[in-house]
């Protein structure tokens, strides 16, 4: 694929963690890129200065239509949205709003200014408590909660237009990404994160007094909820290459999971992350939190027989080397 034409592509919450890597790896592999981000959870510093960054909402018609004429937009990729899912049990209107209602209008708004390609950052919470695993892409969708809902019927909105237009999609289902840019340049920032690997490294730095575990009763090999963890920059590399694909084939849409298929407990990340840091922290043993499935493992095969996708950091103590970089970086971009 590397005769592709790299066109312009607009990065929508490229300000925020996964969205500013892609913005990274586009920009490194020498892709025009723009980014739109409302900076309501994401931040200006993360976006280099040489990238267009226009502070805005995904749902606003007119700024959008600027963006594509003036950057000369062909591609999307969507990343704004909201990701809590806790919060989405407790706000399910927000999520419906931010994730829905306003992923709707950004698609008429790609379809009316002749975008051609999409790419959507969608979730393995589409599948719910799936009853088996490791999960493939074709097994049953069946979300447990407000979150999970939010991005299928985005999927859905996609496929649907997609198939009344001149425009081909790509959505990535995520399992739980984490870890930070190997090179330092970005990583997540965002204030008071509730992504495990994240608030374990805010612990060992001293930045939090103790980490909760959020349930010890599921059927699990010990207790806690087992996940499949995924490196940013590798999830970053795999939206690159999806967007060849759908250039390369403009009558092919995807979907695909984004994981590596192997899965660890809360505690196994817990005892990584000493191992790593060398610093010990308290664990607090609570109730399981409102919409948690007990094991989510990705299986990969899809993307690996269909993307020449060769992940960089499948190792769990990478992922929490450069989480933990980044966390003291951070630490000093904020004067702390």
């Amino acid at each position: 694929m590397n005769d592709i034409r790299k066109v312009p592509v607009l990065v929508t919450g490229g300000a925020g963690y996964i969205g500013s890597h892609a913005v990274l790896a586009l920009r490194d592999a020498g892709w025009p890129v723009a980014v739109i981000d409302n900076l309501s959870t994401g931040f200006a510093f993360a976006v280099p200065d040489d990238v267009p960054l226009y502070e805005g909402d995904i749902a606003d018609a007119s700024l959008l239509a600027r963006i594509f004429a003036e950057q000369g937009i062909a591609a999307i990729m969507h990343f704004a949205g909201s990701v809590v899912v806790p919060e989405s049990v407790e706000n399910p209107l927000k999520y419906y709003d931010n994730n829905t209602v306003k992923s709707r209008a950004l698609i008429e708004a790609a379809v009316a200014g002749g975008i051609r390609h999409f790419i959507f950052s969608s979730t393995a919470a589409t599948y719910g408590t799936p009853e088996i695993s490791p999960v493939s892409e074709d097994s049953p969708k069946r979300p447990i909660n407000p979150y999970g809902w939010s991005k299928l019927m985005t999927e859905q909105m996609l496929a649907d237009a997609s198939a009344a237009h001149s425009f081909n999609y790509c959505a990535l289902r995520y399992f739980n990404v984490a870890g930070a840019d190997p090179q330092g340049r970005t990583g997540q920032s965002t204030a008071g994160a509730t992504h495990l690997i994240k608030v374990a490294c805010e612990a060992a730095t001293g930045k939090r007094d103790s980490v909760s575990v959020f349930g010890t009763d599921y059927d699990t090999r010990d207790g806690t909820g087992v996940r499949d963890y995924i490196h940013v920059s590798d999830l970053a590399a795999a939206h690159l290459l999806s967007l060849e694909a759908l250039i390369s084939e403009p009558d092919r849409s995807l979907t695909m999971n984004c994981g590596y298929g192997r899965g660890f407990s809360v505690f196994e990340v817990l005892d990584a992350v000493v191992r790593v840091t060398n610093h010990t922290f308290d664990r607090h043993l609570v109730p399981r939190r409102a919409g948690d499935p007990g094991e989510l493992v990705s299986d990969p095969s899809r993307i690996r027989s269909v993307l020449p996708w060769q992940p960089q950091y499948a190792d769990l103590d990478d992922i929490i080397t450069h989480a933990l970089q980044w966390e003291r970086k951070l630490s000093d971009l904020r004067g702390k």
